[in-house]
């Protein structure tokens, strides 16, 4: 709940900043924390993400992500590489294909696909994306609400 109001405020507050994004810059690293929901269960994530933009609408990259917590404790981790297209400013929609592990005596892997929509609002070099993802992980789904924290150069 904390991290939907922290997104929010972002929203709120960024709306009127310039957005410091140019054709420049073709790197955006990311520190990712939010939640993850799978099976009416919402753990705490946190994670790193890279987009490589190779055009003004067309970008690359990978994310890996943990939830400690998850699967009653065991944990899991994400690890996919994803393609974006930026359809409208800083709107940024992504399709990722990867793997998750779960940990625990009984871990397994699973392949997973996640569609992902953010919007990056730049403030003084910096950018703060709210990002929601859904995950389909073998048939069942996990969505993944949080804020990138985004330095592009």
């Amino acid at each position: 709940m904390k991290l939907l109001a922290l997104a929010l405020a972002s929203l709120v507050f960024s709306s009127g900043v310039s957005y410091a994004s140019s054709a420049d810059h073709h790197h955006f690293p990311a520190l990712f924390v939010g939640t993850t929901t799978f099976d009416g269960d919402t753990d705490f994530t946190y994670g790193l993400e890279y987009e490589y933009k190779f055009s003004h609408q067309w970008g690359v990259g990978g994310v890996v992500e943990k939830t400690n917590d998850a699967h009653h404790g065991d944990g899991t981790s994400v690890a996919l590489v994803s393609l974006y297209l930026h359809p409208w400013q800083e709107l940024r929609v992504g399709v990722g294909f990867g793997k998750e592990k779960v940990g625990g005596a009984h871990g397994h892997k699973a392949s997973l696909t996640r569609v992902s929509v953010n919007y990056d609002f730049h403030l003084a070099g910096f950018g703060v994306a709210p990002t929601i993802a859904i995950d389909s992980i073998d048939g069942d789904t996990a969505t993944v609400f949080g804020v990138a924290f985004v330095k592009s150069f």
